[in-house]
């Protein structure tokens, strides 16, 4: 069962190339402070679990929800002391991305900085690897 616990969205990135890292995914430290902030009081969770769904009109969508306990094929990422694990179908879609939280007038939510999308749709919720 998925629940919904923070808006996502998508961005492509085109000429930009990101520093390799050794995480499959890196934080910002907006993304950071965002995750400790819905972790807070949440004893029962260890952290955020990202994945893919087939969704929208471009083809993927990214979910978003607590997870109690790391799968047994989730890769796992630990940065300034919070856990994010990422579902095996997502892994190699992710690889490379950047996990930011941004704050507009009319919206919050993380955004996914990834090299790896071809095309994503006009409202960027959905996007092609």
């Amino acid at each position: 069962m998925s629940r919904i616990i923070a808006a996502v969205g998508v961005k492509a990135i085109k000429n930009k190339r990101l520093i390799p890292s050794r995480a499959a995914i890196v934080l910002t430290k907006s993304a950071v402070n965002q995750i400790k902030k819905l972790l807070d009081g949440k004893p029962e969770f260890i952290g955020l679990k990202v994945g893919v769904k087939q969704r929208g009109c471009n083809g993927l969508s990214y979910t978003l929800d607590y997870a109690k306990e790391k799968g047994k094929l989730d890769e796992e990422v630990v940065q300034d002391g919070v856990r994010v694990l990422i579902d095996a179908k997502a892994q190699l879609t992710l690889l490379g991305t950047e996990m930011d939280y941004v704050e507009t007038k009319l919206a919050s939510e993380f955004v996914f900085n990834n090299p790896n999308i071809k095309s994503t749709c006009g409202c960027g919720e959905s996007f092609t690897v």
